[in-house]
Formats: C-alpha cells, structure tokens, sequence
C-alpha cells in the first residue's frame, strides 16, 4: 500500500471511532445503572425486616389501649417510599376481631408539594376495615384515657418520617356488630381523599383543606360528603361541608333504639344539608329530610320510666341553654315522614295496651334555636288505631324560659273496637261497636297551661251475645249496663256521650313536667269523666 492511500485512511478510521464511542458510553451507562438499581433492591430487600421492627416498635410506643401489628414492609430506595401490608390494630382488652385492617397502606413523598418550599408525604390506604362490636364500644367507654389520647395519629405518623399531607382511602368499610340477631351497621365502598391536611397553600383561610368522602350505607343507601377542613386548628379540628344521604334503611338501627324503648321496622332516610363544626361555632343546617314507610313504637316500661323523666329533664335543659346561643346554630328547615306508623304502647298499665296512628303524615318546618328564626310549625295527619281521622298541629317558639307552645288536635269517629285494649286497663270492660271522637286546643307560655279536652263517644255498644259468651254472667251484666248507661247518657239531639275538661293553671318545673301534666289530662277527662259516669248510672239501675 502506498504512503498516499495508508495516509487517506486514518482520517476515516479516527471517524469510525469517534461516532461510536458516544455508543459506547451510553451501553455503559445503561449497564452501570442496571447494576446500581439491583443492588440497590438487594439491598433494600434486607433492610425490610429491621425497618418493619423499628415502625412496628415505634407505632406501638405512641399508642395506649391499642397495639399495631405489620404483616410485611417494603422500602423504595428510589423512590423513598414506603408500602405496608396487613397491618392490624387491635384493642388490648378485647383483641379479636382487630379495630383496623388495613392490607396495604403506601407512603410516599408529595412531590407537588416541594412546589411551595415543603415535605410532606401522601398515605393511601387499600380496602380497609374498621370494625367494632358492643363489646369493644362498652369497653372503650369505660376506659379512662379519652378516645382523642390514644394515640393513633402519633402511631400513623410514626410510620413515615414526613408529616401527612395528603390521605386517600379506596374501597374502605366500617362495620358495627350489637349483641343480638340484628343486622350490623355497616358502609362500604367508601372512599375519601383529604387534601392540604397541613396547610401547604394556606393563606390565613378559614378552611383551606379539601376533603371528599362517599360510600355505600348497608344494602342500598348511599352518602356522600363534600367540603373543607382545617385540620391544624386548635383545639380541635375545624370541617365546614354538605352532607347527602339517599335510602338509608332505618331497620338496621333498631339494635341502638331498642335500648331507648324504641322498636323501627322499615322505612328509609334520605336527607341533605350542611354542618360546620369549629372551636368557635357550631352549626347544623338540615335543608330537606324525607323517611318514608316507617313504624315506631315507643314502649313505656315500669323500669324505664325514671330514665325516660331523667332524659327529658336533659334534653329540656340542653335546649334552654342552646336557646338564641350565638355560637350555635340548629336548624331543620323541612322534615316529612311519609305514610308510617307511630306507636305508644304503656307496660306500666294493667293490662298494657298499645295506641297507634297508621296512615301518618307529619311535616316539620322551621326548626331552630334561634327565636329569630321565626316559630316551628309541626303538622300531622293519619288514623287514630287505623281508623279514626286525626288531624293535628303544633306551633313552638324557641325561648330560654322552656316551653312556649299552642297545640291543636281533632281525632273524629275512630272505631271502639280498635280501643278495647285500653278500654280494659281503665274502663274494665270491651265494646262490640261505636265511634270514639276526642278535640283539644292547649297552649302552654312562661310555665303556665291553658286549653281543653273534650273526648266524645257515640253508639256505644258494650255487650254482644256471640263475642261475650265465654264470659261470666256478672261481665255480661256489667256491659250490658254499660249499653244501656250510653244510651241514658246520650246528649239529645246529637246522640252522644261526651264531656269537656278545662285545664288552666301554672305547670311545676315546665321544661321537664309538661308532657306527664297533659297525659293526666287526657286521663282524667275521658277515664276518670266519662268511665264513672257509667259506674253511676250502673248503680243507679242495680238498686233500682
């Protein structure tokens, strides 16, 4: 080869190995990071064990009354983030089943968040159960350390070194299980994703955190929830949000009114408003609430009564104090209970007996504690013991003296039959037939009670030959007088057996008395007017 060619060829070879050296490097460059990155996971895969250890330790040491448990832990070195799996919290005393289940938790770094100059950390809870049991809720009350100071936001925040700013739940589920065959309590699907939790952006706002939380309420219903928060405000946290409820099933409450007296079967929820909850207001804005289909009956029981007249007194009082508060608002601006059924049923009598309206419509509006709201109007219609066309209204002033009320009722041609029940515990007889009419005004202001009763009974028939034949001869005599005294007692032309009580007079302690006071009312106007008349004409007949 020639000195010229050999001379023309380095140029081009010094080419060819400068065009691949970039290659070259970026082959290198790749493998070195590969090998980087593997032994970075190896490394990481034995730094779990001891980091679960030191998070495990660490969550249970903030913690009193509870005891936290991690199924396994993975750490991102890359990404310097964390994923927990199956971790449990459990109740000392009562362990089993655990309070919280979550089966996988990750915690990361906020990285839109570096934006405004600060670190902090999402958390992002995978299927989570909660869970409680009457058990578990009887033993947390009992317990001296308040709910607020066992310390499972310590316990949480032990779990990253950043402090949470951004919380989301997926597909979580609270479940609530009361001793007895009922149904549990029970949400699912729910989901929540609260934002800013540690003021990032905020500017001096009142609430400047996000949140939105919505799920499935037992077998149909649906809530939903929708506001801000702040959650760094002291002493406690501050929410201001809409709340949505559609077709809640009231059955599965029963478990918690069956330890008031009070039995629901059926019916459904469904409501909308807003609630704001600071440490310096406090309000309750019920826009519009529909149940619909529900029977309740409240059952007066020897054992119960001094508990009932204690939580009246309460509830009284709580409402005086609330009365035209400032720093509270409460307020009902449309309640409607659509064909139900309300019931009474007195097991302090003998025999008890049960009083009901069927068919009932009762609409509440304007409910508040603030007098300047203007008065409430409650307003109910329905069947006295399924027959008997009642109508009744209530109007009631909010004022911190107690109660200050007018009362108006018509009950109009309910059948007697339906009434043997309490006909029995006072009259001691029964009725084959006739129609049980009862009118009331009462108005009741600055603890002093004014009004009326006036019960009214027509073609009162007491003895039947057939229905009464297993009775013995003096019980067919005595309501067969009971026939005949109707009859005398008949208010001509009108052919009715009535009488009228007038009530007027002060009423001793009105903000807890004033129910027991127009229910012996009641009494002594029908039972103690009507009844002994017929006890005195009975007697009249015997000696003659």
């Amino acid at each position: 080869m020639s000195p010229e060619l050999e001379f023309s060829q380095q140029p081009v070879e010094r080419r060819r190995w400068r065009r691949a050296l970039p290659r070259r490097w970026w082959h290198w460059t790749i493998l070195g990071l590969a090998v980087f990155v593997s032994l970075v996971a190896i490394g990481s895969f034995y730094v779990d064990e001891p980091l679960r250890r030191v998070i495990e330790r660490q969550m249970n040491n903030s913690m009193k009354g509870y005891s936290a448990s991690i199924g396994r832990l993975s750490f991102h070195p890359l990404g310097f983030s964390l994923t927990l799996y199956d971790l449990v919290f459990l109740q000392d005393a009562k362990p089993d089943p655990p309070v919280l289940h979550v089966p996988r938790l990750d915690a990361s770094v906020q990285w839109k968040a570096l934006l405004h100059r600060r670190v902090v950390a999402n958390f992002t809870f995978e299927n989570p159960s909660v869970y409680a049991d009457r058990r578990q809720v009887e033993t947390e009350a009992k317990d001296p350390t308040p709910l607020g100071e066992h310390g499972w936001q310590d316990a949480f925040e032990a779990i990253y070194p950043l402090k949470i700013n951004e919380v989301r739940i997926r597909n979580g589920r609270v479940t609530y299980v009361d001793a007895g065959p009922f149904k549990p309590l029970e949400l699912r699907e729910v989901n929540i994703k609260a934002e800013n939790i540690r003021n990032v952006r905020s500017q001096e706002r009142e609430y400047p955190s996000e949140f939105r939380v919505e799920g499935q309420v037992f077998e149909a219903g649906r809530i939903a929830i929708e506001g801000n928060a702040d959650f760094l405000a002291e002493p406690h946290l501050g929410i201001k949000a809409r709340i949505a409820f559609n077709g809640i099933e009231l059955d599965y409450f029963r478990p918690i009114t069956n330890r008031v007296n009070v039995t629901v079967r059926g019916g459904t929820l469904s409501a909308r408003g807003q609630v704001e909850y600071a440490p310096t207001f406090k309000a309750v804005d019920l826009e519009q609430a529909t149940i619909r289909d529900v029977m309740i009956d409240y059952s007066h029981t020897p054992e119960y009564t001094g508990l009932a007249q204690k939580a009246t007194v309460t509830t009284v009082e709580t409402t005086k104090e609330v009365a035209n508060d400032p720093g509270m608002v409460l307020r009902a601006r449309d309640v409607q209970i659509i064909n139900s059924t309300f019931g009474l049923v007195d097991k302090t009598a003998t025999p008890a007996y049960r009083l009901f309206l069927s068919d009932a419509d009762l609409s509440v509006k304007n409910v508040s504690n603030h007098g300047a709201e203007g008065p409430a109007v409650v307003s109910l219609r329905g069947k006295f013991m399924g027959s008997g066309a009642t109508d009744a209204a209530v109007t009631f002033r909010p004022t911190p003296k107690g109660p200050d009320l007018d009362v108006a009722v018509k009950i109009e041609n309910t059948e007697m039959a339906s009434m043997n029940e309490i006909l029995r515990t006072y009259g001691k007889f029964d009725v084959v037939g006739g129609l049980f009419s009862f009118y009331s005004e009462l108005s009741v202001k600055d603890g002093y009670l004014r009004g009326y009763l006036k019960p009214l009974m027509k073609e009162v028939r007491a003895y039947d030959s057939e229905q009464d034949r297993d009775k013995t001869w003096g019980r067919r005599m005595y309501e067969r007088l009971i026939t005949g005294v109707s009859r005398v007692l008949k208010n001509f032309p009108r052919k009715e057996v009535a009488t009228r009580a007038d009530i007027e007079g002060p009423v001793e302690s009105p903000q807890a008395r004033i129910l027991p006071v127009v229910g012996r009312a009641i009494k002594n106007a029908f039972f103690k007017a009507i009844l002994p008349g017929f006890e005195e004409e009975k007697e009249k007949k015997r000696a003659g």
